[in-house]
């Protein structure tokens, strides 16, 4: 249940991402969209939340100008971390390829940082869920990449999506947080804002 007190700000998603959308109008709170274009691009010496706390907070740089007393900017960013690496998203088909057969019979993590920004302070929170993925096989891989084109989605692969309902064995920690928005954080940091 959302907060009344929240009914008089503004939420503001900046975030093209059809699934991190869909799923804060769930929540019940009506926002706008707005999308800048951002070069994401991190230090080199930066692992696991701090890389997508660093790019969540980047995302919002470009819009902290233009930020009225009632809005909330929220922005994300979500990484697949495997083997003290981040995988981001796929370049092409055969980066593609890379990613689900390092992904393959593995344990990874995905972290996803989200950003409440106002014209007076800044909260970032993250989750992270530990993913586990059967052997897949050539052809599963194939055929997930030509059906599902998950070319948007960090590590190349969407849980959501047939690869995730044949593939993965288990899950520890939020499910939402693997389909990119952990929705959990950004009901009880939303409320938290305005309490």
């Amino acid at each position: 249940m959302i907060s009344d007190a929240l009914k008089s700000h503004h939420i503001i998603l900046a975030s093209g991402s059809p699934r991190r959308q869909s799923l804060l109008k769930s929540l019940g709170v009506d926002f706008e969209i707005r999308l800048k274009p951002i070069e994401e691009v991190y230090p080199e010496t930066l692992k696991r939340e701090h890389i997508t706390n660093y790019l969540a907070q980047l995302k919002a740089e470009v819009f902290k100008a233009d930020l009225n007393s009632k809005d909330i900017l929220i922005t994300s960013d979500t990484i697949v971390w495997l083997k003290d690496k981040a995988l981001e998203k796929p370049a092409d088909r055969a980066h593609a390829i890379q990613m689900l057969q390092a992904l393959s019979n593995t344990m990874h993590e995905v972290i996803t940082s989200v950003c409440f920004t106002t014209a007076e302070i800044q909260l970032t929170e993250f989750c992270t869920t530990e993913v586990y993925f059967k052997a897949l096989t050539t052809a599963e891989i194939e055929f997930y990449l030509d059906h599902f084109k998950p070319y948007d989605k960090a590590g190349g692969y969407g849980i959501q999506e047939w690869i995730g309902e044949i593939g993965i064995t288990k899950i520890n920690g939020s499910y939402l947080n693997v389909v990119g928005f952990p929705l959990h954080v950004v009901y009880k940091t939303l409320n938290g804002m305005v309490s």
